[in-house]
């Protein structure tokens, strides 16, 4: 693919979100944490210098956008593969394209994309080519680099974390593509926040999405675009949750609301209900995942590790196998034990620091690993647990000085209620060492 072919302005019949892909880093987006002055990605970009790297985050944030800037604003020649459509012989034909090039003094950027379902031999095979200079190789991943990509190619490439796009950022966007592709129609706020939340931090999706509902105003000969005409919509369509007709969300709420009830039944229905309407089971297995900690948590722990397991069990087998996995785990969060104990301790610890002073970490909890900070007493009169009685240090104190609060209170049920009278125990020792 030529760079000039790249960046043509693609025609008017190809998807919204293509026509408006941006083509400058200031049109990009979100991912402020990278793209901002003074950020990583912004350096590399105005530095000159071009470095592999892999690209890290959910879908449709960007990471394919960014790949062509950084080709167009090297100049360097830019090939994509698909890890999904690609073996062996697409990355020598790449190697063979870039060898071209580089007898006619151009470089060569190969993009990756899903580089995480590309194997160890498929890896190996363009590895010495990105260590000789021939490639710099920008891999886009939805998964963890750390397990998915060789070693040898992740020590030879810088990791981006990208974010999932923010709501104001969603927000901008939608009124930039709304003004640039359908500037006739009028949108309320409502019809807006619905567009929003239904994207799910995914740029790509949004656009999508706006030019679903503007191409259906426009059918129908409207020029505004409200909330319930953004459902009826998209419940006309085949959805992504639905093909019964309700919103979405109301499912999602009613899965999560039948396992937090303990109704097995109920939460396998609405779960199979999702799945049958279309709803992507990697987004229904991040669900299961947060109920695992909000309405179980240390009740069973092991909710949250079967449930962590069975979304790895889809990933390795797909549909519709994969999905007796997921099956199983909502099962047994609707019948395990139920604590938001974890749930309300993490949201009172965060609403504590928010509302309180930054404070120092006292003297004894300070680590000295030089002679200084032991002439200044960090660490001193620190107790070591496991020297102790009970290998518990009766009466020490471990929260900044000050601070008294007891933000986790574990329940009565399942394992939490043996937490509970374990940390009774403890705290009765600690009565004891203050007489």
């Amino acid at each position: 693919m030529s760079h000039g072919d790249l960046f043509d302005r693609p025609s008017e019949h190809a998807p919204l979100a293509e026509r408006l892909r941006p083509r400058t880093l200031d049109e990009v987006i979100g991912q402020a944490h990278l793209l901002g002055p003074g950020k990583p990605l912004r350096v590399a970009f105005e530095s000159g210098k071009p470095h592999s790297m892999i690209l890290w985050g959910p879908p449709g944030v960007g990471k394919t956008t960014l790949a062509r800037l950084m080709s167009a604003g090297f100049d360097m020649e830019f090939t994509a593969l698909s890890a999904v459509l690609s073996g062996v012989k697409e990355i020598r034909e790449a190697v063979a394209r870039a060898e071209l090039m580089q007898g006619q003094g151009r470089r060569t950027l190969l993009f990756v994309d899903e580089v995480h379902r590309f194997n160890k031999s498929q890896q190996d095979a363009f590895l010495p080519y990105v260590e000789a200079g021939l490639l710099t190789f920008i891999g886009a991943t939805t998964e963890n680099p750390s397990f998915e990509v060789n070693s040898a190619l992740l020590s030879r490439a810088q990791v981006y974390v990208l974010k999932p796009i923010e709501e104001a950022d969603l927000a901008a966007l939608l009124e930039r593509a709304r003004s640039a592709a359908y500037p006739d129609i009028a949108m309320n706020e409502a019809a807006r926040k619905h567009l929003t939340s239904y994207s799910d931090g995914d740029a790509r999706r949004l656009l999508n999405l706006l030019e679903q509902v503007a191409n259906a105003a426009l059918n129908a000969a409207r020029h505004d675009i409200d909330a319930e005409f953004v459902e009826q919509t998209l419940a006309r369509s085949a959805r992504r949750f639905d093909k019964g007709g309700d919103n979405f969300y109301d499912q999602i709420s009613a899965l999560h609301k039948s396992v937090r009830g303990s109704n097995p039944d109920a939460a396998l229905y609405w779960m199979v209900r999702m799945l049958d309407g279309g709803a992507d089971p990697l987004y229904v297995s991040r669900r299961l995942i947060r109920m695992a900690s909000e309405d179980i948590g240390l009740a069973d722990p092991r909710a949250l590790r079967l449930t962590l397991d069975a979304v790895e069990t889809y990933e390795r087998l797909g549909s519709p196998e994969g999905e007796l996995a997921l099956a199983q785990a909502v099962i047994y969060l609707a019948c395990a034990p139920k604590s938001n104990a974890v749930y309300v301790a993490y949201n009172n610890a965060r609403s504590f620091v928010a509302a309180d002073k930054s404070r120092e970490v006292p003297v004894h909890l300070r680590n000295a690993p030089t002679k200084l900070m032991k002439q200044l007493g960090y660490g001193h009169a620190y107790r070591y647990a496991h020297d102790e009685p009970n290998a518990y240090a009766a009466g020490e104190t471990y929260l900044p000085d000050g601070v008294d609060e007891v933000f986790y209170t574990p329940t009565p049920r399942g394992l939490e209620g043996k937490i509970g009278e374990r940390l009774a125990y403890l705290r009765g020792l600690d009565d004891a060492a203050k007489k």
